[in-house]
């Protein structure tokens, strides 16, 4: 499984952004996608799921409302669209993909820096 993440920058307070994670390898058909971020001195921390089939989401209470976590089947490719995006917002991000039944992630693709400037 490979997971390749795209779509960072430097962008301003309040701009938007999105991230790309183009999966290959398998079929997803049974996987959750996942973006996680981690910010200098900071532990990695959890920012949205898609569950494969069916796409049900799910948000870090600090994004809700302005990230949107989609994925294309065609494509093979998970988006994070970005949208208000805070200085708190930088970090490295990372996609990542695991079984619906597996408690961890199990793939990670490279990451991709967001810088939030004020």
């Amino acid at each position: 499984v490979q997971l390749q993440a795209s779509g960072g920058g430097l962008v301003q307070a309040g701009d938007s952004l999105r991230l790309s994670c183009a999966a290959s390898g398998r079929t997803f058909t049974n996987y959750i996608m996942g973006w996680f971020r981690q910010a200098p001195g900071k532990e990695r921390e959890f920012v949205a799921s898609v569950r494969w089939s069916g796409g049900s989401t799910n948000y870090a209470d600090s994004v809700k409302g302005r990230f949107t976590i989609s994925r294309d089947k065609a494509k093979n490719t998970v988006y994070l669209q970005m949208n208000s995006l805070k200085t708190e917002d930088t970090a490295v991000y990372y996609c990542a993909a695991k079984f619906l039944t597996i408690a961890e992630y199990e793939y990670w693709g490279q990451g991709t820096q967001v810088t939030v400037s004020s």
